[in-house]
């Protein structure tokens, strides 16, 4: 593939910051605070994006409002804004349309998905749950509440609609009655969109996806891949209760030939629900297990440090896998096996972007369940984790065209 985001990522991990390199930092990136000093208005990030909107450009705006006029029909003679629609075409108002993630346009004939460079996929199985179902409405949770996202972040100073073209391509067609199944048809999605170039966001669904769609990923990277997994819970069990399920997903993805096991960092993980058997594998594997008494202790950024170097240690790529419990249910209740004194959601989001900043092979965000969501929180938390990832790609240059025209 010719995408910056597969196998020709170099194996060697780039230095993450400006510091280290003796450059500038690009637009919205923190400086680390050990390192540098706040001595005027001027270094504060928004005043950043106030100075780069210029360069963001508006074209894609301007078309998709051209088009809301052009399939909607012009609005009422009363109406001032003449941008404005008689029937919803765009993306106001947030509480109408048909949804689709962030508003994004709908691939209905997968055959041209590779006129884009992402792809947000909903991969809604959820029987491979060993407590409490309900992450198949994951996806459309997220997709419902991303309606209310705009693409432009002035924490990055970019616009993902103006520089990426990402569409929606509707959910995998899971088989509700058998997980082995709905793992071939989630690996054969996930491996066409590969083929076809395209840089996936998969939103789960239970965590037993994470092993089929590195089984789709993993042909396509030209050397090993590494995987950074954010889980209160390890998942490296052999078999739970005699089948695969959404506790087993890395022992099998580390059995892939380039997915060694030497490449999978898990981070989050503790409590006292579900780990012991997992400990025993990771232990006989050697994987790279961070706790969040780590997290405590060292911070947030000294343990993404660790998990970078071992992820990337000799490999072409990196896999991120986000499970939404690794965040404090006070902040994400909306997920089947809920283990208090997980990550703070802003920890999250920096570890996240700290991770793709280095550059991804593929994402995604599982065990969203909306049933237990609390004013859609976990929903809101799930889509900014993919939201931040893909932002910091483009920030960072390796997915779309980096500034707008």
């Amino acid at each position: 593939m010719s995408k910056k985001h597969s196998s020709d990522k170099k194996a060697k991990r780039q230095p993450s910051t400006a510091l280290e390199t003796g450059g500038e930092r690009p637009p919205g990136q923190p400086a680390p605070n050990t390192e540098r000093r706040l001595t005027s208005r001027d270094q504060l990030s928004a005043m950043r994006a106030l100075r780069d909107l210029e360069h963001v450009g508006d074209r894609e705006r301007k078309r998709r409002a051209e088009r809301s006029l052009d399939l909607g029909l012009e609005a009422a003679p009363s109406v001032q804004d003449r941008s404005i629609s008689l029937f919803v075409r765009g993306d106001q108002p947030q509480f109408a349309g048909i949804n689709t993630f962030a508003h994004t346009p709908y691939c209905e004939n997968i055959n041209d998905v590779g006129q884009y460079d992402v792809a947000f996929v909903g991969a809604p199985l959820d029987i491979g749950t060993t407590y409490r179902t309900g992450t198949r409405f994951g996806p459309q949770g997220v997709r419902r509440i991303s309606a209310a996202y705009d693409s432009y972040s002035p924490d990055m100073g970019l616009d993902l609609r103006e520089q990426l073209k990402i569409c929606d391509a509707g959910d995998i067609f899971v088989i509700p009655a058998n997980l082995e199944k709905s793992f071939d048809q989630i690996d054969l999605a996930v491996s066409f969109l590969h083929k076809k170039g395209v840089f996936p966001v998969i939103c789960g669904g239970d965590h037993s996806i994470g092993y089929p769609n590195l089984r789709g990923t993993a042909p396509y990277i030209d050397g090993p891949v590494g995987i950074i997994h954010f889980d209160r819970h390890i998942d490296t069990l052999d078999r739970d209760m005699d089948e695969r399920m959404h506790t087993t997903p890395w022992f099998h993805a580390t059995n892939i030939p380039n997915c060694p096991p030497a490449n999978l960092v898990q981070i989050g993980i503790g409590g006292w629900i579900g780990n012991r058997g997992g400990i025993k594998v990771a232990r006989e594997r050697n994987t790279t297990v961070i706790s969040i008494f780590d997290v405590d202790e060292w911070g947030i950024d000294e343990c993404i440090d660790i998990a970078l170097e071992n992820a990337w240690k000799g490999a072409k790529a990196v896999y991120l896998s986000f499970d939404i419990d690794v965040v404090d249910p006070g902040f994400a209740p909306g997920t089947g096996t809920p283990e208090p004194g997980g990550l703070l959601p802003r920890e999250a989001l920096r570890a996240v972007r700290r991770v793709a900043r280095e550059g991804l092979c593929g994402i995604e965000v599982v065990e969203i369940a909306p049933p237990y969501d609390v004013a859609d929180i976990t929903s809101h938390l799930g889509a900014r984790v993919m939201m931040d990832a893909l932002g910091t790609l483009v920030q960072y240059g390796h997915l779309g065209n980096g500034r707008g025209e």
